[in-house]
């Protein structure tokens, strides 16, 4: 393979087009790592174009043995000189391998409509990590899809993808809603609405969590605002010990998630079994 060493070539300009500016509906995702490359393969996610690091095509590294599998499989691979990977890669240790991967869309509405819908609505969450790591907290604890509106950040940008250390490519997420749309979508389905608030809801297992549910969360600092709150139809508050107030919005949604896993998987109406809580020995590196 020819390799590419100007900043300006189609394809360096390519991937820092998608870093700068994801894609709206998330059919197009930027992956950086060997590890995200290999959740997209294995989620059955299509490899658009891949790119190695001269470098590390060179040496017996983890990308080059997986470009070599990518190329096999008919993925266009491209060798990049290590000064022009680093303008193509969106990190500042640039990992060797980029790729950018081609997801099917997900649908608001085919979210909510699922007979065990458990979903979260996450409403101005800003930061794309948070954001991530929200999606990734929602696959573990058996949520089906995640809505993300208002004024959040894009799920699809590399920092949301790389931040759900591969949840994105298999958890339905869908973008672009403002708070009235993702409640009436929920609501077209007869899902009820439970508000996760600082203080004043209830405690997380006296919440009913059972059927169609959606789980608001707000973002970082000043939560949901009262607009979306009154959209509730019933609010969640986590108990703390003085004088923490408050959690980041990723970790508050895996307690909660968690909180409703227990009485959803209790009558089989989530997508983990009972028994299926063992721990990981894989890497959670991203």
């Amino acid at each position: 393979m020819k390799t590419i060493s100007s900043r300006q070539n189609p394809v360096v300009q390519a991937f820092r087009q998608l870093a700068r500016t994801p894609d709206p509906g998330g059919a197009r995702l930027l992956l950086d790592g060997v590890h995200l490359v290999r959740d997209a393969r294995a989620a059955g996610v299509e490899i658009e174009m891949a790119a190695i690091a001269a470098s590390r095509l060179r040496d017996a590294s983890e990308e080059a043995a997986l470009v070599r599998l990518l190329a096999a499989n008919g993925t266009v691979v491209h060798t990049v000189s290590d000064q022009g990977f680093r303008a193509m890669s969106p990190v500042r240790a640039p990992s060797g391998l980029v790729a950018i991967a081609r997801r099917t869309p997900s649908d608001a509405g085919g979210i909510c409509s699922r007979r065990d819908a458990f979903v979260l609505v996450a409403v101005d969450v800003q930061d794309p990590g948070n954001l991530g790591s929200l999606v990734r907290a929602g696959e573990a604890g058996g949520a089906t899809g995640v809505l993300v509106c208002a004024a959040s950040a894009s799920p699809f940008s590399w920092k949301a993808v790389r931040g759900s250390m591969g949840s994105l490519l298999r958890l339905p997420v869908a973008s672009g809603l403002t708070t009235a749309e993702a409640v009436r979508c929920v609501r077209n389905h007869r899902g009820r609405i439970v508000a996760a608030v600082p203080r004043g809801g209830r405690s997380p297992d006296a919440i009913d969590w059972h059927g169609r549910v959606a789980l608001l969360l707000g973002g970082e600092g000043p939560g949901l605002n009262d607009g979306a709150l009154a959209y509730a139809d019933d609010a969640v508050t986590i108990p703390m010990a003085a004088p923490v107030e408050s959690l980041n919005v990723a970790v508050a949604a895996a307690i909660l998630v968690y909180a409703a896993r227990r009485q959803r998987v209790s009558v089989g109406d989530a997508r983990v079994r009972p028994d299926d809580s063992r721990p990981s020995t894989r890497s959670e590196r991203p």
